[in-house]
């Protein structure tokens, strides 16, 4: 996830020099970077809550890795346009990663256990219902589903650390230290509220030159391109060309409803908090624990060690996430839980003092905690949908279900900047133990052989010549009515009598043949 580290740094930079008083009223003097950053803020923010919409009609329309594809170029392309920092060329590429972020996530999810599928397949050839292209037994894929996906967390997560190359090697230089920044703040942590007040508005000692910036900017630029050339060229397709014709050939209005109607399934309806939760919980750190605990009390200086902190942490522990193959699935989520409940109760009491070094060993070893709680979070409940959902056919609805309640967790942080710090730290908790609550539950179901609902995957329809009149899908039946139905017809055809039987199948005449039939009926009469 190169182009995600790059994505992340280059906004960190990009509101850092923003927010410098000195530097917008001699570089860009009354153009307004303010409100044009909050503007580019709120087109990354709410423009996935309608991503539930549009994601499976992009994911079916172009196949699971040319989306990928696709939305790391708008990431390339927010990167390119901050060479020209203009309202309109700033807020339309924000409103564009808005677009992408939930099919960026939903078509990387399903990429990743398609993949864990296909090397079961490729290291099991020799098994027979791997040769004849038939449905694997109930769990087969599981063991490399969990090791796919905490391999991926663990690249994934270093991103937090390539994300503060900027600030570490250009950017730091230019800083002023915290007995300046922090000259006015007067409370930090539980006490503070919104985004800390009292911050300096001049945080930049002298400005970079525009020459320096263009250099930084290219450097990334190379590295967004260079992520587009590996999906391109490192990426394999995640299905077959038949299966990808018959994923898209089940109708585009089925495709449209069926990631609402597979929120009927119990299973999926129970971890809708863990969802949300999963969206809370990074945004916290990297926003509201890693300004109002962090900035706020060891100064700007010092932002980039406790996001790296938190990145190379969550990195190195997504392998506990393994633990999943010999002990209880519900293990890894419920430890990441234990761990983020623990770090919440005690962030409710810990106001750390304004300008206070000191204070640095215990922010690092928060973020480092709370790095191992979001890595056993994320994996974990990946890995879990993966094995819940096997079935080809559905893993992308259920992954942008997934990703989508995600992002309105994000849109929700987004609205909340502005409470205390104990109110969001109290939503936060309630949310987790709510979430805890929810996944036992649907385990205990899950337990019990409490049947589930899952909507039919209509056939494929293929186009042909001529006239061609098919039943009806009902991709409201469910799975088991559909086998139900089967049953039914199977005890009706052996109970009809011999003669029946033996008598060949009349085809139906298509509606051509019948209004020529009654033509010349017609004329001989």
């Amino acid at each position: 996830m190169l182009i995600y580290g790059v994505f992340l740094g280059l906004l960190q930079m990009q509101l850092i020099l923003h927010y410098d008083e000195t530097y917008r009223e001699v570089k860009y003097s009354n153009l307004g970077l303010q409100n044009i950053d909050s503007k580019m803020l709120m087109g990354i923010n709410v423009t996935p809550v309608v991503a539930l919409l549009y994601t499976p009609l992009l994911i079916r329309f172009f196949g699971t890795k040319w989306m990928l594809f696709l939305a790391v170029g708008i990431y390339a392309l927010f990167v390119s346009t901050n060479y020209w920092e203009r309202y309109y060329t700033l807020v339309p590429s924000a409103v564009a990663i808005g677009a992408a972020i939930v099919p960026l996530w939903a078509s990387m999810g399903n990429y990743i256990t398609r993949m864990a599928q296909k090397y079961y397949e490729y290291a099991n050839y020799k098994l027979e219902h791997v040769q004849e292209q038939k449905r694997a037994p109930r769990g087969a894929y599981n063991s490399y589903i969990i090791v796919f996906q905490t391999v991926f967390y663990g690249v994934f997560y270093l991103c937090f650390v390539c994300a503060q190359f900027p600030m570490l090697f250009f950017l730091k230089g230019y800083l002023y230290d915290l007995n300046h920044t922090l000259f006015n703040v007067e409370h930090c942590g539980t006490r503070s509220h919104g985004i800390f007040t009292g911050f300096n508005t001049t945080v930049l000692q002298k400005l970079p030159r525009s020459s320096e910036l263009i250099t930084v900017e290219s450097v990334l630029m190379g590295v967004a391109f260079l992520s587009m050339l590996l999906v391109l060229i490192l990426c394999g397709s995640a299905y077959r060309p038949t299966e990808e014709i018959d994923l898209r050939s089940i109708g585009w209005g089925n495709i449209f409803q069926l990631p609402f109607k597979h929120m009927r399934d119990y299973r999926l309806r129970h971890l809708f908090l863990f969802f949300i939760y999963s969206g809370f919980e990074v945004i916290f750190l990297s926003n509201d624990f890693t300004l109002n605990y962090g900035v706020c009390s060891i100064g700007l200086e010092h932002m980039a060690f406790i996001l790296m902190a938190y990145g190379l942490s969550a990195a190195v522990c997504s392998i506990l996430t393994l633990s999943m193959m010999c002990l209880p699935r519900q293990i890894p989520l419920l430890a990441g839980a234990f761990v983020h409940g623990a770090l919440l109760i005690a962030l409710f009491f810990w106001e750390p003092q304004p300008r206070s070094l000191g204070e640095a060993s215990f922010l690092y070893l928060v973020a480092a905690l709370w790095g191992l709680g979001s890595a056993l979070n994320k994996a974990g409940l990946s890995a879990l949908l993966g094995m819940l959902y096997e079935d080809k056919e559905r893993q992308d609805f259920i992954f942008t279900i997934y990703h989508w309640w995600q992002a309105l967790a994000i849109f929700v942080v987004y609205l909340w900047s502005s409470l205390p710090m104990k109110a969001k730290l109290s939503i936060l908790l309630l949310t987790l133990v709510a979430a805890v609550l929810a996944y036992l539950w649907m385990e205990h179901k899950v337990a019990q052989f409490i049947p589930h609902r899952l909507p039919k995957i209509p056939k494929p329809r293929h186009k042909m010549r001529g006239f061609r009149y098919l039943e009806e899908e009902n991709s409201d039946e469910s799975d088991p009515e559909k086998e139900d139905e089967g049953k039914e017809s199977d005890s009706s055809e052996g109970e009809a009598p011999n003669d029946q039987q033996d008598q060949p199948r009349r085809r139906n005449r298509c509606a051509y043949e019948q209004a020529l039939g009654e033509e010349i009926g017609d004329n001989a009469g």
